[in-house]
C-alpha cells in the first residue's frame, strides 16, 4: 500500500488533524464568546458538533505524531476502517451545523435584519466561517480514507 498525502501517519495527515482541530476550537471559540448562542438551538448544535470534531481530530492527532515519532504504519484494516467511519460520522455532523448555523445567521442578520450588535454578528459569521473550513478539512480527510481503503483491499 503507498503512502499517499494524507494519509494516517503521515505529515500531510498530521496537518489535515491539527487544521481540523484548530478550525473547531476556533468556531467554538468564536461563537461562545456572544451573549446569546443559547437563544438559537442551531448554535448551540454547531458548538456540540464541532467539540466533536476537536476530541476526535486531537485524538488523531496524537495517534498521528505517535506513528510518526515511531515510524509506525498506520494502515491496519481496523485502525482505516475505524478512521473512515469516524471521519464520515464527524464530517456530516460538522457540515450539518455549519450549514444550520449559516441559515440562521442569515435569516437573522441579513433578512430580518435583527443584528442589535455588530461584534456579535461578525463572531457568528466567523464561527460559521471556521466551522465549514474545518469541514472542508475533515471531508477531504474522509476521502482520503476512503481512498485508502479502496486502494488497499486487504490492506
Amino acid at each position: 500500500m503507498r503512502d499517499f498525502a494524507g494519509t494516517p501517519g503521515t505529515l500531510t495527515g498530521l496537518f489535515l488533524r491539527i487544521s481540523q482541530c484548530v478550525f473547531a476550537a476556533g468556531s467554538i471559540t468564536a461563537i461562545s464568546t456572544t451573549s446569546s448562542f443559547f437563544n438559537f438551538t442551531a448554535f448551540c448544535y454547531l458548538i456540540a458538533s464541532m467539540g466533536l470534531q476537536v476530541i476526535w481530530s486531537f485524538g488523531l492527532a496524537l495517534l498521528d505524531s505517535y506513528a510518526l515519532v515511531r515510524g509506525k504504519i498506520l494502515h491496519n484494516s481496523l485502525l482505516v476502517s475505524l478512521f473512515a467511519v469516524g471521519d464520515w460520522v464527524t464530517a456530516t455532523l460538522s457540515l450539518a451545523a455549519a450549514s444550520a448555523s449559516a441559515g440562521i445567521t442569515v435569516l437573522l442578520f441579513h433578512d430580518l435584519g435583527h443584528c442589535g450588535f455588530v461584534g456579535e454578528c461578525q463572531k457568528y459569521q466567523m464561527a460559521v466561517a471556521l466551522a465549514f473550513l474545518s469541514w472542508v478539512s475533515i471531508a477531504t480527510s474522509s476521502i482520503i480514507m476512503l481512498w485508502l481503503m479502496v486502494e488497499g483491499g486487504d490492506f
